[in-house]
């Protein structure tokens, strides 16, 4: 039996942890990415992206199971390690961004159809695309925002 999760704000000393759960939820969840450019993000993911957002992590016990990273009422980050997805976490995480971290909007791989109806399902919707991920590589973003809030800024 499981232990209770519970949500905190990690720690500099977590980061290697939190981007071994991103690779493992990419890898999982974005088979459409080739293992170099898996790679590439990961080094973003550790050495910029981890520090550019407000974090909070699910952890049961000490093994943080998923995290999410909210900057300007946006969620950038949003992942579960695979052996705890369809288990809550990843809603928990979301619900915690939209009313702790007032997120708004985010993006997601047009390709990650999961990722998307997931969303879709908690409230978003798609207000927008982009043929490129944010390093310009052809990895379609779809633009979403929490339904009955304003428009998306910029995005």
């Amino acid at each position: 039996m499981r232990q209770p999760l519970s949500l905190q704000t990690p720690h500099l000393s977590d980061y290697p942890e939190l981007a071994q759960v991103w690779e493992d939820s990419v890898r999982a969840t974005h088979d459409f990415l080739p293992d170099a450019y898996v790679r590439l993000l990961r080094e973003h993911v550790l050495y910029r992206y981890l520090d550019a957002v407000m974090l909070v992590c699910c952890k049961d016990r000490q093994r943080i199971c998923g995290f999410a990273g909210v900057a300007s009422s946006r969620v950038d980050m949003l992942f579960v390690a695979p052996a705890y997805r369809c288990q809550g976490v990843g809603r928990r995480l979301l619900r915690y961004a939209i009313n702790e971290l007032n997120a708004e909007t985010l993006d997601v791989n047009e390709q990650n159809l999961q990722a998307l109806g997931f969303y879709l399902h908690e409230g978003f919707e798609v207000v927008g695309r982009s043929p490129t991920d944010g390093l310009g590589q052809p990895y379609p973003l779809l633009h979403m925002r929490l339904r009955g809030t304003g428009q998306c800024s910029g995005d």
